[in-house]
């Protein structure tokens, strides 16, 4: 039996939200267009390792872990990472966030069998329209602040 397509409304809805609150951290703390780019570089670089496909993903497992000094350097950078995790928890969780929120999309479009280039566009589109949504209404509220 063929997958019904189905739109994942929900889920992609709480993506544009979730990086809407990206969108307006980064407008607030009044960051240069450079790291604007470089968000947006991270967040095309996630959404589409998300979408590879698992074959892909045990490929570059296996090599990670071919050797055991490897294999330690991998330790080691996932214990700097949960340090970090630690030290900087309210980053750590809206980072969480707006990644399960990304994931939440993925297995949404897999199970209404969108293939993965499909998924990939639509989870981009409505992630930098929130990243983007964000930042206007943070501009908007402020440029409305400052006329009281």
């Amino acid at each position: 039996m063929l997958p019904s397509k189905r739109f994942p409304w929900i889920s992609l809805f709480l993506v544009l939200v979730s990086y809407s609150t990206l969108g307006w951290v980064l407008s607030e703390t009044h960051t240069s267009w450079v790291m604007w780019i470089l968000v947006v570089i991270g967040i095309l670089f996630l959404l589409f390792s998300l979408n590879a496909p698992l074959p892909t993903v045990a490929d570059y497992s296996t090599v990670l872990l071919k050797s055991s000094s490897r294999s330690f350097l991998v330790a080691v950078f996932g214990a700097f990472l949960f340090f970090l995790m630690v030290a900087w928890f309210r980053l750590f969780l809206d980072t969480l966030l707006i990644i399960a929120a990304a994931v939440l999309a993925r297995i949404d479009f897999q199970t209404s069998g969108y293939k993965e280039i499909q998924a990939f566009a639509l989870t981009s589109l409505f992630s930098l329209l929130g990243m983007a949504s964000g930042a206007a209404i943070h501009l908007g509220l402020s440029q409305y602040t400052h006329l009281w």
